[in-house]
């Protein structure tokens, strides 16, 4: 049985993209909860669970195991499905985010790299799924 090789080749890009949004994410929610978490809870909340997510996903990415490929595989579907549903209802209802999350608007604030980074993520994970077969054409 092979194991993932999610942190591996172009992998450790992604992983390092995710770092870089675990780190952001999560110093963005701390300051917001911190400091003015009265204004727009929903949104600080929001911005607090997107940091886990995106923790959690840079940890899954860069272990090489089966558990760890679905870990991953569960946080950006996570994230995907996320920045889809923030995403819209802060187009829908500006007014239960007064202010912006990583995810309002899709990632707008963020050159709509949520948007992508899941969708990339589950392509990869697709690809390094542990056991998976390929086929050769005839």
């Amino acid at each position: 049985m092979s194991e993932p090789a999610t942190a591996s080749g172009p992998g450790r890009v992604l992983v390092a993209i995710y770092a870089i949004f675990a780190v952001a994410a999560t110093s963005r929610a701390a300051v917001q909860l911190a400091t003015r978490f009265d204004e727009a809870p929903l949104p600080y909340a929001l911005s607090a669970f997107a940091a886990v997510v995106y923790v959690v996903a840079t940890v899954a990415l860069a272990k090489a195991s089966t558990t760890w490929w679905r870990i991953a595989l569960a946080a950006c579907s996570t994230e995907l499905t996320g920045v889809l549903v923030v995403g819209t209802l802060s187009l829908l209802d500006p007014a239960a985010f007064p202010d912006e999350t990583v995810w309002s608007d899709y990632g707008r604030g963020y050159l709509f790299i949520p948007l992508v980074l899941p969708v990339v993520g589950l392509l990869w994970l697709r690809r390094t799924a542990p056991n998976r077969v390929t086929r050769t054409r005839r």
